[in-house]
């Protein structure tokens, strides 16, 4: 009995030991020198905003198509996949820590030699028959901490996962976001290019009418003749833009390969309900923290790989100590099938080992380096994504900034070619100018309306860029 409290006490002990020891460096958070918040223009305030940062438009087209890239889109599925795939093996690695049992059964029939040096003794069987069915249990006692910090390294691998399956929705939402107004600039170039063609085309119709009366003379005509010409010929460069632009937006939208080829439901969900008034340039709400960044997905993956770099390092140095697998099994073996299960077929065997490394040429402490480096990497990582997390906020701020500024210009620039076209139009009628002169104000009013345009396109393009540099939308409390 005193044997058996040894035993008992030994064995209690390991498993103490077990659940104390850790190799692995103890983690903590790298020290940032972060701003205490954005250094904003002045007369902008916070907001509430939810994950769905999309719908500050206020157009239910845009909300459509980014909800049906959300539930289609090709690198979606594969990033949904990917975190299935880590966290199957986190599964994987952390059944590790447990025991395995199985079931074993054989049946196997031996021929022994009549001509050995130790022949059989009378009376035995040449030929025998032998059934084995057992429960076999084998574990393996984690007293290093080995096979819990695999685990952790993995689980932090399954955290970094779905952080990057966040990043990529996020980053889809915003080249929706972009790829949408940039089909609907486009839209209003063409249809600007086709108004100025259509314009230019009636008034060259009656100056021809003038030039075979000989009311002007050929150069005069042959000038208005080629202005007609430029206005057309910038018509399918702009509809082979838009056709581009319309594919890349399907392919965003998981459509299917006929729908990209055809391009029918993207064209009609692009160009509906187009607005009468032009859009005022939008302003994203600031004034957030500076800690808000931290939750930004692609830093928290970063973090991760470096949290499970670390852990690996514990795995690597448990193999300088020894390891101890308890192991078993329990059944029976008879000559007979019928005897299997028998009392006297019982068998059973219960065995422990206990491996130390002694010398294998470094492997160990190569594998301990290699390890330590890699979370070096991961830490030097970890540094680069924060700078290049506040260097795309800072860009971005300045852009939906700088952008709306921009698209103001345009906007009152193409306001006042608006009325100067108008002017010269009377003039002409009134005989003060020439046609030449009504031409030009076309022409400059066609430049100012394409740049209106793509202002307008480039400061929705940056408001959406702020929002991905921030990680998405946030919430109260943020």
């Amino acid at each position: 009995m005193l044997r058996f409290n040894r035993h008992g006490v030994t064995f209690i002990m390991i498993l103490a030991l077990e659940g104390c020891i850790n190799l692995a460096p103890d983690y903590q958070r790298p020290a940032s020198d972060l701003p205490s918040d954005w250094k904003m223009p002045e007369g902008q305030s916070a907001t509430t905003l939810g994950a769905t940062w999309w719908k500050i438009f206020d157009d239910p087209q845009l909300t459509r198509m980014v909800d049906e890239a959300l539930a289609h889109n090709a690198n979606l599925a594969v990033a949904v996949a990917r975190v299935d795939e880590a966290r199957a093996l986190l599964g994987e690695t952390r059944s590790g820590q447990f025991p395995t049992l199985d079931a074993t059964y054989s049946r196997d029939r031996t021929q022994s030699s009549l001509r050995t040096a130790t022949p059989l003794p009378p009376g035995a069987a040449r030929q025998r028959d032998n059934y084995r069915g057992t429960l076999n249990l084998a574990y393996e006692l984690d007293l290093w901490g080995r096979l819990r910090n695999a685990t952790a390294a993995a689980r932090s691998e399954l955290l970094a996962t779905e952080a990057v399956q966040v990043t990529v929705r996020i980053a889809l939402a915003a080249d929706v976001v972009q790829a949408y107004f940039a089909l609907r600039s486009l839209d209003e170039q063409v249809a600007a290019t086709q108004r100025s063609v259509i314009s230019r085309g009636e008034s060259l119709a009656l100056q021809k009418k003038r030039y075979d009366a000989g009311v002007i003379s050929e150069f005069e005509y042959l000038q208005l003749e080629a202005e007609e010409l430029a206005a057309r010929a910038q018509l399918p460069a702009l509809e082979s833009r838009r056709t581009r632009q319309e594919n890349a937006l399907a392919v965003l939208l998981g459509r299917s390969p006929r729908a990209i080829y055809t391009g029918v439901v993207v064209v009609k969900a692009a160009t509906m309900d187009a607005p009468a008034k032009p859009q005022q340039a939008l302003v994203v709400p600031v004034g957030l923290p500076s800690e808000l960044l931290l939750r930004r997905p692609d830093l928290f993956e970063a973090e991760q790989h470096m949290i499970a770099a670390n852990a690996r390092i514990g795995v690597a140095r448990a193999a300088y100590f020894p390891s101890l697998s308890i192991t078993g099994f329990f059944g029976g073996e008879s000559a007979a099938m019928s005897d299997l299960f028998t009392g006297p077929a019982g068998t059973w065997q219960a065995a422990g080992a206990l491996t130390q490394p002694i010398w294998n040429f470094g492997r160990v402490g190569s594998q301990v380096d290699a390890a330590s480096a890699r979370q070096r990497q991961a830490l030097a990582q970890y540094q680069l994504a924060i700078q290049n997390a506040f260097r795309e906020v800072r860009d971005a701020i300045v852009a939906q900034t700088k952008t709306r500024e921009q698209f103001d210009a345009e906007d009152k620039r193409a306001a006042t070619l608006r009325e100067t076209l108008r002017l010269a139009k009377l003039r002409y009628r009134s005989g003060i100018s020439s046609q030449l002169d009504v031409l030009d104000a076309e022409r400059n009013l066609l430049a100012a309306e394409l740049n209106r345009s793509d202002a307008l396109r480039a400061q929705r393009a940056a408001v959406a860029d702020l929002f991905k540099a921030l990680g998405g939308g946030w919430n109260p409390g943020s």
